[in-house]
């Protein structure tokens, strides 16, 4: 990366940590409409974009850290329903580490297909992701191979020299009924710029509206609008030594509110389960869908 590069991605990282206490006070002003959206940060169920649609997604992770400073970790999501069966999505990622410095760390390019039309009792969708980032990133969206805490304790001057381009693929398995939606994702990474083996990992979450039915108003404090669960996701190896071993794993509970608008905010404070995991991680988000903003944009470029 040359010098003039990086003012530029600094002041995206900047951004990004900025973005935070903007993005509650629009929860608070929020303009009133209706959505209801997963309280998942790390699982995905099986619904995809509304076609047409772009949902912008904001997420902040704080981390504890043993042998080096917590950190901060950001990300942007911009995901857009390209048909009722494809949805595609762009991350870009910074983050900041107390006592050392503040970095962006590269970006993702993720695709989720469905695989079968209608609903059915298990909805499975196929997810493939690029990535390319350093070694740097700490957004920790999913945890794979043998990826321990220890692995973040390393100096953001070190750990930004090294870059990864990794493709990743997900089966989201995903079953709704009577307004329980439980979710089991098994994913499998490869370094493309490295001759490391395979890496696996998982994810596994449920979660239910405390309300099944609405009320006959519109309020922004209605059960209806909350959906709370847990998730538990960690690492399984690598094509050479699967399993447990010197591997972490987490189990977060998680909420989601779902205003009277198009907004979304989500909370899920996360636990490690063993020595090699981060003893915690606080994750929050908010999200905004714009639903016709492809036809919109068609109109705006010319076209039908």
């Amino acid at each position: 990366m040359n010098t003039l590069d990086r003012p530029f991605l600094l002041w995206i990282a900047r951004f990004l940590r900025f973005l935070g206490p903007v993005a509650l006070l629009l929860v608070v002003f929020g303009i009133p409409a209706t959505s209801q959206e997963s309280p998942y940060i790390v699982t995905y169920d099986h619904y995809l974009e509304e076609p047409g649609s772009l949902e912008v997604e904001y997420f902040s992770t704080y981390g504890t850290q043993r042998g080096a400073g917590d950190f901060v970790a950001d990300w942007m999501e911009f995901e857009y329903g390209a048909t009722a069966w494809w949805t595609t999505e762009l991350y870009i990622d910074a983050q900041s580490t107390f006592h050392d410095s503040t970095l962006f760390t590269g970006f993702r390019l993720e695709n989720r297909f469905r695989l079968l039309k209608s609903e059915h009792a298990v909805n499975p969708v196929l997810y493939i992701e690029y990535e390319q980032i350093n070694e740097a990133d700490k957004i920790i969206k999913e945890v794979e191979g043998h990826d321990v805490e220890a692995d973040h304790a390393v100096p953001n001057s070190i750990a930004r020299l090294e870059h990864d381009h990794e493709l990743e693929f997900k089966i989201l398995l995903s079953s709704t009924h009577n307004g329980w939606n439980v979710a089991f994702n098994p994913l499998a990474t490869k370094n493309l710029t490295s001759g490391d083996p395979w890496e696996f990992g998982y994810a596994l979450g449920a979660s239910r509206p405390l309300a099944l039915k609405a009320s006959a108003q519109r309020c922004s404090f209605c059960r209806e609008n909350f959906i709370a669960g847990l998730e538990l996701y960690g690492g399984l190896g690598d094509r050479d030594d699967f399993g447990l071993h010197e591997t972490s794993h987490y189990l977060a509970p998680v909420v989601a509110w779902n205003l009277p608008s198009d907004w979304t905010l989500r909370l899920s404070p996360g636990f490690g389960l063993n020595d090699n995991s981060h003893r915690f991680l606080l994750r929050w988000g908010i999200s905004r869908e714009f639903s016709g903003f492809g036809t919109t944009m068609a109109r705006l470029l010319g076209g039908h």
